[in-house]
């Protein structure tokens, strides 16, 4: 089961379709769905759970709790909405492309991909690209 919810006047346009797209990467990463939530915030919030549970004092755009048991996908991704537009605007793409980006992204590590190394980056990036072109089609 994958969940949407809010923590600031966010809505998502089509959750239905969004799950559709989260439901066929779990499957094509070869993992089986568990329980999925999202949580769309400001960045106060997410800045808040950033230095309570990672001691960075830091904004970012999502931080993911991953539950994930075996091939069992789970946790919980928090995406900061304030962040997503700032970083849209930034790099010169549209709010819902970003939005996509940072959804799958969180996903991605749940699948056990990383973002530390230069490396891991490259692959989270090249991944990130193919699951957009899917959701597009």
């Amino acid at each position: 089961m994958i969940d949407f919810n809010t923590q600031n006047d966010f809505e998502l346009d089509d959750a239905f379709a969004t799950t559709d797209w989260l439901h066929n990467i779990i499957l094509n990463e070869g993992k089986i769905l568990g329980e999925l939530g999202y949580v769309f915030c400001d960045d106060r919030f997410l800045h808040s759970i950033n230095v309570e549970f990672l001691q960075h004092d830091t904004l970012t755009d999502v931080i993911s709790f991953d539950y994930t048991s075996s091939n069992i996908i789970g946790g919980e991704i928090y995406i900061s909405t304030d962040r997503v537009k700032e970083n849209a605007t930034d790099l010169g793409v549209s709010f819902s492309d970003e939005l996509d980006r940072v959804i799958a992204h969180g996903l991605l590590h749940f699948c056990g991909y990383g973002d530390k190394s230069d490396t891991e980056k490259v692959k989270m990036r090249s991944l990130e690209d193919y699951y957009l072109a899917k959701r597009k089609c």
